[in-house]
């Protein structure tokens, strides 16, 4: 055989693959030579006389370090070490709340139980261990001499940046950290095991019996892999119950099979690629994701690119409520290489222990709206300033906007909120200009409107919008005013008539406005009484206008909202 062959499966396999993907990429193997995709897009192979030599712990380990490297503890570790270096360096040193929180944090990380063992396990393969032992000894303080303080950190700096004090440290910080959310009970995860070279224990459990499974030759095996369905020996099977959530313990809980007898096991191929599933996630602040696209094994490697635009504009905050990080991150995978609009399952997990996964589908439909050029727009505006201050709430406006496109909600009720808080702050605008947009496009998009159509709600949108906003300029220069406080009860009854879809109070009110200046009533009125939808899309334009958003229309239109 000069290839082997692993196919997509469910989500978890399919995360597995994309971490394989990810593995392969960063040990340098060379794309369509050492591994490639299948013709049918929906196998990864693999040159056999390449994984056969292949490293697969030192692989693992590498791509591990490399992507969560970066958030882990020993990270943090050292750059708080770098920021007290540079404190004293400079002279600013001051032994306060926190120069000795970041010293608190160094000893007790770096002294934390799983830093320890991972220390006794490389002591003699690094250089200078005593810089650690002393460090057990006589822990740091914010209150040493200067001059001593720095010498000690610029040590443990020097130390820990050894590379396999690095990968040690850092692979206790994963470990413990990402990958116990994936997978338990097994290899470095299983507690007698806690005191044990993490390398070796790996190389044990996973990389030689994927090797040996790659070498033997099949024939009259009796047990089949539930996953891919390839025959092994009762000797190589093992129980998919070490990953999280998707079986129960197997040894004791068998009435879920046929005769009570347990058959929900993997061959070595695919339980090694399940234990690469967490590295096909990516991480968002607190917080895992993948995006499954079963259509195209390239499609679904290039939405979970470690390198992708999601990955770097996403921003991080702690203690993000999920749907607003949801909100957030969609947006901009939606930005990714998309090759074609379907159906998008999105596969979320916390970072805490109690964490379960969450699966979120996003409709062909969803994907369509999404896409359209202003929603887009809108999108990117209250990304960039989602909030709004509403009494002493702040309303996170792009979350609940992201939210209602998701769950099929009209934007309607949202704009009525923002707007009633544009009659005290005028800053509160461009907001609801740009939910305003979303709401209008988004029916545009569901009414498959034609070009012709397009060109006519943008045409009626600006002239009941310019028709606000001419008689907002006479009523404010026949009562001699420059501010719109005079007319405050009057846009409050209006929204009142639009949110209850009044189109008699409505109407009312507008005659009367009309009736106290020069202007002729648009024909825009008349059009929309008797069309629900119509009336709520040019009573709100109307209203924006009213309230001066004449300028922010433009910009809006010109896409530099």
């Amino acid at each position: 055989m000069d290839k082997f062959v692993i196919a997509m499966g469910d989500f978890l396999k399919n995360a597995g693959i994309v971490g394989l993907d990810y593995m392969l990429e960063t040990a340098g193997a060379e794309k369509d030579w050492d591994y490639g995709y299948s013709e049918n897009d929906q196998e990864l192979w693999l040159n056999a006389e390449y994984a056969l030599q292949a490293d697969w712990t030192e692989m693992y380990f590498q791509a591990f370090v490399k992507y969560f490297g970066p958030s882990s503890t020993y990270q943090r570790i050292l750059e708080k070490i770098e920021d007290s270096l540079q404190k004293l360096e400079k002279e600013v040193w001051k032994p306060e709340k926190t120069e000795k929180d970041d010293i608190k944090y160094i000893n007790d990380k770096l002294l934390s139980n799983s830093y320890q063992t991972g220390f006794e396990n490389i002591r003699d393969r690094v250089e200078k261990p005593d810089i650690y032992l002393d460090l057990k000894k006589d822990k740091l303080s914010e209150k040493t001499e200067q001059s001593e303080l720095k010498k000690r950190l610029a040590e443990l700096k020097t130390f820990l940046e050894q590379p396999l004090c690095k990968e040690t440290f850092s692979m206790k910080s994963i470990v413990y950290t990402y990958i116990n959310r994936f997978w338990e009970g097994k290899c470095f995860l299983l507690r007698a095991n806690a005191k044990k070279d993490m390398k070796e224990l790996f190389e044990k459990e996973f990389s030689v019996p994927l090797l040996n499974y790659w070498k033997k030759s099949r024939g009259k095996e009796k047990e089949l892999c539930i996953d891919c369905g390839m025959p092994m020996d009762s000797k190589e099977k093992v129980s998919v119950a070490f990953m999280k959530d998707m079986a129960d313990d197997l040894t004791r809980k068998r009435s879920a099979f046929w005769d009570c007898k347990v058959d929900a096991f993997l061959c070595p191929v695919c339980a090694f690629v399940y234990a690469l599933s967490p590295l096909g996630f990516q991480l968002f602040a607190n917080k895992f994701v993948f995006v499954n696209c079963n259509e195209s094994l390239e499609l679904m490697i290039a939405a979970n690119s470690k390198d992708s635009k999601a990955g770097m504009s996403a921003q991080k905050e702690e203690n993000e409520k999920y749907s607003a990080w949801f909100s957030r991150l969609l947006n901009v995978i939606l930005k990714e290489k998309v090759k074609e609009l379907s159906n998008i399952q999105v596969i979320l997990r916390g970072i805490r222990p109690e964490d379960n996964y969450v699966l979120q589908m996003v409709g062909r439909d969803t994907v369509q709206i999404l896409k359209e050029k202003k929603v887009m727009a809108g999108l990117d505006w209250l990304g960039e300033h989602p909030f709004v201050k509403i009494g002493n709430e702040f309303l996170n406006v792009h979350e609940h906007t992201v939210m209602n496109i998701i769950q099929y909600r009209s934007q309607y009720g949202l704009l009525n909120r923002l707007m009633k808080e544009v009659l005290k702050n005028d800053g509160v605008i461009p907001a609801a200009y740009w939910v305003y947009t979303i709401q209008v496009w988004t029916g545009v998009c569901k009414r498959n409107a034609d070009e012709k159509e397009r060109k006519g709600v943008t045409v009626s949108i600006r002239i009941m919008r310019d028709s606000g906003y001419a008689l907002r300029t006479a009523i404010l220069e026949a009562k001699g005013v420059s501010t719109d406080d005079c007319m405050r009860g009057t846009v409050y009854q209006l929204l009142n008539a639009l949110a209850v879809k009044n189109e008699e109070k409505f109407m009312d009110i507008i005659v009367r406005l009309y009736s106290s200046s020069k202007l002729l009533i648009p024909d825009g009125f008349v059009y929309m009484l008797g069309n629900k939808e119509r009336f709520q899309e040019y009573g709100y334009a109307f209203i924006l206008g009213l309230k001066g958003s004449h300028a922010e229309s433009r910009k809006g239109e010109n896409g530099n909202g």
